[in-house]
């Protein structure tokens, strides 16, 4: 049994390890406010914009814009977003595991892979598996901006206008509570088919673009377009732009609300296992000082019976 106070000593170790997680996750519920605010104030837009990109997606357009238009799979590309700090449990794990998992449908079919990564965690991981990564962006802090993102983001856009990607998708956290962070695997591009997949073990699909039973029939009754001012090509090629970041930037600031979530939840757990770890060295200790002041009362009285 360990002496007395090597028990105290790491007692006292475990305390100030406690302080410092209970610190850490009151800051992480701090953020997490801010961070479900910015979320909250970001999905209206986002949500208009893909109702927007939905229809245009299903119209007769003059002017077919390159995101618009299938095409046969040479070349994949991923968007992997992830925290740039750790001690948040398993969420980065979570969405490595989901995108290793999509990408190995791709190997397996004979597909080159190119990523982006977004988060220092996601180029760490990358780096350590030999993952192709062609731009990345990180140390964005707790209030991501589009201007941060955007540069990395049109390496991909440019090898899709390019023909060096075919299809293009986005990996992330989907913030559903405190407790729950779903990872999400997305396509981006091309429109109009794109859907987000749940890959948790089910065979559900939550779309970015919803058609109608009319729309999949195989025609649309009306063949139907806008009128564009001041022309069809400048009007579309700008609200594509704008969705990909509203898309991008959602994904982010979803992932920063999962990141602060997770952390609190872990260091709320780390807190409660430090004071489970005190209490039970606490009796430890208590044994070793009871055991220690009997065995000096035995001497005790040895000795004077022996004299």
């Amino acid at each position: 049994m360990a002496s007395g106070k090597e028990i105290r000593t790491q007692i006292s170790s475990i305390k100030n390890t406690q302080k410092i997680t209970s610190a850490m996750e009151m800051v992480a519920a701090s953020k997490m406010r801010r961070a479900q605010e910015r979320m909250s104030a970001s999905r209206p837009y986002a949500e208009k914009m893909i109702d927007v990109v939905r229809h245009l997606a299903h119209a007769h357009t003059e002017y077919k814009h390159p995101f618009l238009v299938e095409r046969e799979v040479q070349r994949v590309g991923y968007i992997v977003v992830s925290s740039d700090r750790g001690l948040c449990g398993g969420l980065n794990t979570n969405v490595f595991k989901e995108t290793v998992s999509s990408m190995k449908k791709w190997h397996e079919q004979e597909k080159e892979i190119d990523v982006c990564v977004i988060g220092s965690k996601a180029s760490a991981f990358f780096k350590r598996i030999g993952g192709n990564v062609i731009s990345h962006a990180e140390q964005l802090g707790d209030e991501p901006s589009i201007e941060d993102l955007i540069g990395s983001v049109k390496v991909m856009l440019d090898a899709y206008h390019e023909g060096k990607i075919d299809r293009l998708f986005i990996v992330f956290n989907k913030f559903v509570n405190t407790m729950t962070q779903q990872p999400i695997v997305g396509q981006m591009l091309p429109i109009g088919e794109s859907q987000m997949e749940n890959h948790s073990g089910t065979d559900e699909h939550v779309r970015y673009h919803e058609v109608s039973d009319e729309e999949t029939s195989g025609h649309m009754k009306y063949h139907w377009d806008y009128l564009y001012e001041p022309d069809a090509e400048e009007v579309i090629d700008a609200l594509l732009m704008r969705y990909i970041e509203s898309l991008v930037y959602q994904s982010v600031v979803e992932n920063v609300a999962c990141e602060q979530g997770a952390r609190m939840v872990a260091m709320k757990s780390a807190t409660d296992n430090a004071g489970d770890m005190i209490d039970d060295l606490q009796l430890v200790y208590n044994k070793a000082r009871q055991a220690a002041i009997t065995q000096e009362l035995s001497e005790i009285v040895a000795g004077a019976a022996a004299v």
